[in-house]
């Protein structure tokens, strides 16, 4: 088990957190399910028809474990959460009918949970895309309050700390915004911000990313980092946030001290940085991969952030090991 979830799951088993596994058709789900109640990291409800169950637990028991099945499709839960629905997308115009069927869908009827506090959260994505994902957990729960733009990121633990010391970054965005502008920058670096001071628990200190620092080259790219950054200097600090933000910076200057010193003198974020803000999904998707596979950290992700409550997404390619830590 690596530092960083050492440190974690504690603080899950102490927290005695409730959450829905709405894929419980997939075998994963099941031995996933079965790791989390025994190590009592929370108590679990799984979604799945008895058919479904059947097959999907072959050869695993939850004899004595805190973990409920519930067949969605005809449970008495319905009228309660198509109406929380139909509340919410009404103004949308969806009809009462229409919101039962769609709390019939498996990650709605999750989400509509983690929203009605049946459960404290909500993991998927082993069998369904993050744009399903996304889509139901925006129409049943929304964004944070102050937050228009939901995305991801990623906890990397690095197996060597970083030139500055740092043995955990946080990389955003990997996983859902293909392009933000300088707005969907900042609301992705507060909802990192919220992420690491969940999680992690030291002062964030944020670096806005680029091939520039400190205008040391020119582009349209250079322009939205260094906005990006401003924006978010000013809502930090109108917001009371204990956190240190700059940019546009290079990694380098980011991330190793002596070079931050060199590029940004003055700046209280170069060389000290432990989230890194990509200007891009392609970026920030290449570069943790990048640094997953050829430093060999632990990458744990993509965790969704900036909904209003607790919902996580997986890759489809996790084992029930990558589920259970999620």
């Amino acid at each position: 088990m690596s530092g960083l979830m050492q440190k974690l799951l504690p603080k899950a088993a102490a927290a005695h957190k409730s959450i829905v596994l709405p894929e419980g058709m997939d075998p994963r789900v099941m031995k996933a399910a079965k790791l989390i109640a025994e190590q009592k990291l929370a108590s679990v409800k799984i979604l799945a028809t008895p058919d479904e169950a059947k097959t999907a637990m072959e050869g695993i028991s939850f004899d004595g474990l805190d973990i409920e099945i519930i067949d969605w499709t005809t449970s008495p839960l319905l009228p309660q959460l198509a109406n929380i629905l139909f509340e919410r997308r009404k103004a949308k115009g969806m009809t009462e009918s229409q919101a039962l069927e769609t709390a019939k869908k498996r990650l709605y009827f999750g989400n509509l949970m983690v929203n009605a506090g049946i459960v404290d959260g909500m993991t998927a994505g082993s069998i369904a895309s993050t744009a399903d994902m996304l889509r139901s957990a925006f129409h049943c729960i929304g964004t944070a309050k102050g937050i228009k733009t939901a995305s991801s990121c990623f906890l990397m633990d690095l197996r060597e700390p970083a030139p500055n010391g740092e043995s955990t970054l946080i990389f955003a965005d990997c996983g859902v915004n293909p392009n933000p502008d300088a707005e969907m920058l900042s609301d992705i670096a507060l909802a990192t911000i919220k992420t690491h001071q969940a999680l992690i628990g030291t002062q964030p200190k944020v670096a806005f990313l680029c091939y520039s620092t400190k205008g040391s080259a020119k582009g349209d790219l250079v322009d939205k980092m260094t906005q990006a950054t401003a924006l978010t200097q000013q809502r930090v600090a109108e917001l009371g946030i204990d956190a240190l933000v700059d940019g546009e910076l290079q990694a380098d200057a980011s991330l190793v001290p002596h070079v931050g010193a060199s590029k940004a003198p003055g700046s209280n974020v170069a060389g000290q940085a432990n989230i890194l803000i990509f200007p891009d999904l392609n970026c920030g998707n290449i570069c943790y991969k990048m640094v997953q596979r050829l430093a060999k950290a632990e990458a744990y992700g993509p965790i969704l952030q900036g909904v209003a409550k607790p919902v996580n997404d997986l890759s489809r390619g996790c084992s029930a090991e990558d589920i259970a830590r999620a």
